[in-house]
């Protein structure tokens, strides 16, 4: 049987800046990360060893840097216009939950990715959002350099900003590569972490009801 480790994130003073509001977009940065990335990939090929000129390593510096590009963008985006107005007054009052959304993102601390599903619900305050609005709000912070734990509090707060419900649920189930590859080499671990905001904190029927529908057939 794995392992598997379960964080409650309850707490509402909030440790990390506004996690809707974009990263300074300071262009000389930005340019000087592009400029540099092939060259220091192809140092690292280097110091492994490896001979960066032969034929299935010639192009990979501009492969990897155009990977990083894609599993970093989040960095680059914007809340606001991945919602994209998609917010609708609705006097509905039943839980909305999207569950089983995949996810990827890389481990700080290592870069080497992790991997699984979060499932997301809200209370909805008069309003709703567009359903395939709450998987995109995941990639937007799942696509940088993360943790699990602060994965998890970033897209319950988007959530709760974007839409004022009264509660936000947010839990995620991953695999850590740099568990799997390395150090403890525990395959078959999973790391458990949830963010309850609102009416999911403070309503125990509310947060049963939640942690019995993700249970139901969870994969």
């Amino acid at each position: 049987m794995g392992m598997k480790r379960w964080i409650r994130k309850t707490d509402p003073e909030f440790s990390e800046r506004n996690p809707t509001k974009r990263p300074p977009n300071q262009i000389g940065i930005i340019e000087r990360r592009e400029f540099n990335l092939e060259e220091n990939i192809v140092n690292i090929l280097k110091s492994i060893g490896e001979d960066p000129t032969r034929e299935g390593l010639l192009n990979t510096p501009k492969r990897v840097k155009k990977a990083y590009d894609f599993l970093t963008s989040g960095y680059h985006a914007d809340i606001k216009k991945v919602v994209n107005g998609a917010i609708f007054e609705e006097r509905t009052e039943g839980m909305i939950l999207v569950r089983d959304i995949e996810l990827y993102s890389l481990c700080e601390h290592h870069l080497l990715p992790f991997y699984g599903r979060a499932h997301v619900a809200y209370l909805p305050n008069q309003k709703i959002i567009g359903i395939s609005k709450i998987p995109r709000i995941v990639d937007v912070f799942a696509r940088r350099l993360q943790v699990q734990e602060r994965l998890t509090e970033q897209i319950a707060y988007a959530v709760q900003e974007v839409l004022d419900p009264q509660g936000v649920a947010v839990v995620i189930k991953a695999k850590h590569l740099c568990m799997m590859m390395r150090g403890v080499e525990k395959q078959n671990s999973e790391l458990f972490t949830s963010c309850l905001l609102g009416a999911f904190k403070e309503n125990m029927v509310t947060r049963s009801e939640f942690l019995d529908l993700i249970r139901t057939g969870s994969t």
